[in-house]
């Protein structure tokens, strides 16, 4: 079995920042020891209300660290200039509505008109392109069709689902991404990753799904951060890809 690498979205290290309108704690102080922590990548989504992480905040990133950036945008004119200003190695392209307090959903990609073109602007500048899309055959196919480098399957509905120990949908959920998965593998070369409420106590049944290839976190891993230490937490999260502690898959 391949464990896979773990990225870490430290989104809401600027969020406790912004909180008190200071300096600190400093979102780019965490990512790299993050990183030396074993992150093999850093996450970082530059909203359009810049409610946690800052446009400085993504330019002074690129410039020390020493795995690699992942950028989570939203499909808009903007965030295509900052994209291509920076030179992410990754963009991951997400949806994004004002009101939400995170992330609800994949994008819908096979509806999204002009999204053809964004990801080809993006892969001329040597930007690869991920795609967060919910575990669906209808958005596989769709993430094949336009190209993309790779998926980010959202875990949101299997999280929420062990988070009411509702094993019943907890087994549900965790088919339908084992299938998702699956089928991207069969079809394509894609790199699957996937991500989205993933704690210490449920990550392993979905780490353990041969064929994904990171799995990204944050909210759960900065959580942890204020008990343990953000060093101490990024190994704990590491640890817990194979210390299965919710379902017996």
């Amino acid at each position: 079995m391949n464990i896979p690498l773990l990225g870490v979205n430290i989104d809401h290290i600027a969020t406790l920042r912004n909180a008190r309108g200071v300096g600190y704690p400093c979102p780019i102080k965490g990512a790299l020891i993050c990183e030396q922590a074993g992150a093999s990548g850093i996450t970082l989504h530059l909203r359009e209300d810049r409610r946690h992480i800052q446009d400085e905040d993504v330019y002074e990133l690129i410039g020390q660290l020493t795995t690699r950036m992942n950028l989570e945008m939203a499909v808009t004119d903007e965030m295509l200039n900052i994209a291509l200003k920076v030179r992410p190695a990754w963009v991951c392209l997400v949806p994004e509505k004002r009101q939400e307090l995170t992330t609800e959903g994949g994008l819908d990609i096979a509806n999204l008109s002009n999204i053809q073109a964004f990801i080809h602007s993006l892969q001329q500048a040597d930007i690869k392109v991920s795609l967060f899309i919910d575990p669906d055959p209808h958005q596989i196919d769709a993430a094949i069709a336009l190209g993309a480098d790779a998926i980010e399957l959202h875990t949101g509905a299997y999280a929420q689902a062990t988070l009411q120990n509702n094993q019943k949908l907890v087994d549900k959920e965790l088919d339908r991404i084992q299938k998702a998965v699956a089928m991207a593998q069969k079809k394509s070369s894609l790199l699957i990753n996937a991500g989205h409420g993933l704690t210490r106590d449920n990550v392993a049944a979905i780490a353990q799904i041969d064929g994904i290839h990171e799995l990204n976190i944050g909210h759960a891993l900065i959580s942890d951060a204020i008990f343990m230490g953000l060093d101490n937490a990024v190994k704990a999260m590491k640890m817990a890809f194979v210390q299965d502690k919710t379902t017996n898959h």
